[in-house]
């Protein structure tokens, strides 16, 4: 199984879940409407155009089951920006992956990943033009409510791997049945 494969050889840690246990919740609209991360109204896949919280929800909801991976990637330093970013990079190039392999194997999922999409080196939401790439677009956990950090222990999985580390988290939300 090619799902399996790539979380193997590109995620630090994964495991089934319940989609039953994930706590979702619509208040991280609101949080993504503070902008901390500057991406609010700047990306297609990040709030307000990505859509409805609550839609997003109800989409994951429908789904059996799911797989929380994590990937981690080391940092010259916490000030390493330019790490981070790419190491969200490719954290998000690895679920664009799992859909390619889900599509392949005709799993019925949803996936998520971490922070703001990531698929082009600027969003065309920036020039108001459409997605140039939805075959590599990502949504955040967070634009589809769900609370990263309670995800996080649900998976027994820790939420920060250290010093001078950067964790990223994504979910394969699916129908039906995957072996791992």
């Amino acid at each position: 199984m090619r799902i399996k494969s790539l979380l193997n050889k590109h995620a630090k840690a994964f495991t089934s879940v319940n989609t039953g246990e994930i706590r979702f919740d619509p208040a991280f609209g609101a949080a993504c409407e503070q902008n901390a991360c500057g991406f609010y109204g700047a990306c297609w896949m990040c709030p307000p155009d990505v859509g409805l919280i609550n839609d997003w929800i109800a989409k994951a909801r429908a789904l059996d089951h799911a797989i929380v991976f994590q990937t981690v990637k080391p940092l010259e330093d916490s000030f390493d920006i330019e790490g981070m970013r790419h190491a969200a990079r490719a954290h998000n190039r690895l679920i664009v992956r799992l859909r390619h392999a889900a599509a392949e194997e005709g799993i019925d999922c949803l996936l998520l990943g971490a922070g703001t999409c990531g698929g082009c080196s600027e969003c065309a939401r920036k020039r108001n033009k459409p997605c140039a790439h939805p075959d590599r677009a990502v949504v955040p956990l967070e634009a589809a409510g769900v609370d990263v950090t309670r995800l996080a222990n649900l998976a027994g999985m820790p939420y920060i791997n250290g010093k001078n580390t950067v964790t990223y988290f994504g979910l394969l939300l699916y129908r039906g049945k995957l072996e791992l």
